[in-house]
């Protein structure tokens, strides 16, 4: 009986690689790895987009409080709105 390790994916945030060990991702994470002080200013909104996704949904918006299924190599892109 073989047991497998899980295997972390490679998911890119604004050009940036980051490993990620688990099987989703909120909107939050993926901002926190833009913008790391994001938790300390959760009164800032971001638009976040993602390509390369799941092949149920590959691209698509993740908006604030909702989460994706990772897949290796899904790329998200985060950008300020202007709004607060």
């Amino acid at each position: 009986m073989s047991e497998e390790k899980k295997e972390d994916k490679d998911i890119v945030v604004e050009g940036t690689e980051h490993p990620w060990s688990k099987d989703t991702i909120s909107y939050a994470e993926v901002v926190t790895l833009e913008v790391p002080d994001y938790p300390q200013h959760p009164e800032i909104v971001y638009a976040v987009k993602y390509t390369h996704g799941p092949k149920k949904k590959p691209e698509g918006i993740l908006a604030p409080g909702a989460s994706v299924e990772v897949v290796d190599d899904m790329v998200f892109s985060v950008s300020e709105t202007g709004q607060s």
